[in-house]
């Protein structure tokens, strides 16, 4: 074991959009900190593949017999054999990672919203999941200081359920958006602007968007947001932050005092271990590997994990319910060809409205959609070879005619934490550097079921108030109509914040409750899971605790 001679002010593991946030807090303070990466750096300018066509790819970027995919940057989201998980019977979960600097915001959505008022405070809405130990009004600055800094277009609507921010000018709708609005209005349902983190004008010596509708790709120009570019970048240039990239950590160090010393790591090209010395440690992995990281650091002073004295670290596992439904718009196929492209995502959405109204499901949802002749790189005619056949000029004109003729709806909604999902370590199993491994227990709540129905049901009313044809997606139950769990990204959860340490991990400040010189920053922290994304909020909490931390520090109160 190579053992570092330096010991840092903060070592943080972990680099997407918890760390990176970290990372420039600490060192904007003047701390210095080592960031451990599992994964390489990208070069945009080599790595991205934002403005290359097929035809540029080898099998136009499908990949050998057609099951890969050349146009995402290396080591998206992805599965490896190397880093295997496990399913425990019954279960089915698919666990994304993105082993690379700035994690997932690498080729991210963007949909930045900030959670409501209502949304900490769940159970006392509702009497489902947990309250938060904090309210928005106590977040909402750092929402202010996220989104000032990286930017996130949006219009003040003064909604309860979609919090207003400190917005760039939103994009103009495209004609398809149009339409669908058109129809909202006809329902008495809400469809504004979208709240996105891309720039519609030049922030921080980055440059505005310029339309190219290729965000998933990579972002040459940072005019979206990613944290290498935006947020861990500053933070090398301040000469307090070293970056270690292949550094798979395996377990945070404890001292005899109980506080935490440092993290082990191994390096992933040599295969050395490494100890790297910190006075506090930040855990912003993302909310399983977090959890992995504590299960796997045990000892005799914790013996069944770190800061796991609640028994509740890897429990609570929650993903965002997601239903998609397509419609089919016959006025599309007489639409002049023009520009549709825009941003990577949507301009505009329809926020959650039903408040008030009888419902037989706890929690809400949002309807996100999108469709059109947009021009994006990968399978830009993939919906349509599923349905056509024939070939020659038969086959063209068909594609022709209904290319741009489908808009795709998602609803996206809460999902309500339950005892049957949750992650642990599979006691058999472990990964090439023999590290153990997460075994994945997951199941949709009744809760999730009946919210799928109406979600599928709102859809369908927006469709054909709309104009077009919905096509109805696979029948309800045993998951179809239903998303897996993991395929929204959005899993949070694992080591909740609380007032009560006999019943949760961390306290408001994302702080352990048994080690006080301990964080976890990243999604890993929700006591419940709102509908909305939670990139946003996770940056938020990352920012809070940070300044927590340096405040602490300073009084050696670690």
């Amino acid at each position: 074991m190579a053992d570092s001679s330096t010991t840092f002010d903060v070592c943080i593991v972990g680099s997407g959009a918890a760390g990176g946030v970290a990372a420039k807090v600490l060192t904007d303070a003047g701390m210095r900190t080592v960031l451990l990466e599992a994964g390489p750096a990208l070069n945009p300018e080599e790595d991205f593949k934002q403005h290359v066509w097929p035809y540029e790819l080898a099998h136009r970027g499908a990949g050998i017999g057609g099951r890969g995919n050349e146009f995402v940057p290396p080591n998206g989201f992805w599965n490896d054999d190397r880093e295997p998980y496990t399913q425990a019977e019954g279960t089915k979960f698919y666990w994304y990672r993105s082993r690379v600097v700035g994690g997932r915001t690498t080729m991210w959505g963007r949909a930045a919203y900030r959670f409501s008022a209502a949304n900490f405070q769940p159970k006392s809405r509702e009497g489902a999941s947990e309250d938060w130990p904090i309210t928005y009004e106590e977040l909402a600055s750092y929402y202010d200081k996220v989104e000032s800094y990286i930017g996130v277009f949006g219009s003040k609507e003064n909604l309860a359920d979609v919090p207003d921010g400190v917005f760039l000018p939103p994009p103009p709708p495209r004609c398809t958006e149009l339409l669908v609005k058109r129809g909202c209005k006809r329902l008495g349902i809400p469809c504004i602007p979208a709240r996105a983190a891309i720039l519609t004008r030049p922030l921080g010596g980055r440059p505005a968007c310029h339309y190219c509708g290729q965000c998933g790709l990579g972002c040459k120009s940072a005019s979206n947001f990613s944290s290498s570019q935006v947020m861990i970048a500053p933070a090398l240039a301040t000469g307090r932050l070293t970056l270690r990239t292949h550094a798979m950590a395996t377990k945070v160090l404890v001292a005899k005092n109980g506080k935490t010393r440092g993290v082990c790591y191994i390096d992933k090209h040599s295969g050395v271990e490494h100890q790297v010395l910190a006075k506090a440690v930040v855990l912003a992995a993302s909310a399983c590997e977090s959890a992995r990281l504590l299960l796997n650091s045990r000892s005799a002073i914790f013996p069944v994990g770190l800061a796991n004295s609640s028994g509740v670290v890897g429990r609570y596992l929650t993903d965002t319910i997601s239903v998609d439904s397509e419609g089919y718009f016959p006025q599309l196929e007489t639409l002049p060809p023009h520009n549709h492209d825009g941003t990577g995502g949507p301009h505009v959405f329809i926020p959650w409205w039903k408040n008030g109204e009888n419902k037989d499901f706890a929690g809400g949802y949002f309807v996100e959609f999108g469709g059109g002749p947009k021009m994006p790189c990968p399978g830009a005619f993939h919906q349509i070879c599923k349905r056509v056949q024939g070939y020659g000029t038969t086959l063209k004109k068909q594609c022709r005619r209904l290319y741009g003729t489908s808009i795709y709806f998602s609803a996206r909604g809460e999902m309500v934490p339950n005892k049957d999902s949750y992650c642990e370590l599979d006691p058999y199993v472990t990964d090439e550097w023999g590290i153990p491994v997460l075994k994945f227990h997951f199941q949709w709540g009744e809760n999730e079921i009946r919210m799928a129905k109406d979600m599928h049901q709102t859809i369908k009313n927006i469709i054909e108030a709309a104009g077009g044809r919905y096509i109805s997606p696979p029948a309800l139950g045993s998951g179809n109509g239903l998303s897996i769990g993991g395929t929204s990204y959005h899993e949070v959860g694992t080591v909740r914040m609380g007032k009560n340490p006999g019943s949760s991990v961390l306290n408001e400040f994302c702080q352990a409750h048994d080690v006080k010189n301990l964080f976890v920053v990243d999604g890993g922290c929700f006591p419940s899971h709102p509908e909305k994304p939670p990139t946003l909020s996770i940056m938020a909490l990352s920012w809070r605790a940070s300044e927590y931390l340096v405040e602490m520090s300073r009084k050696g109160n670690l």
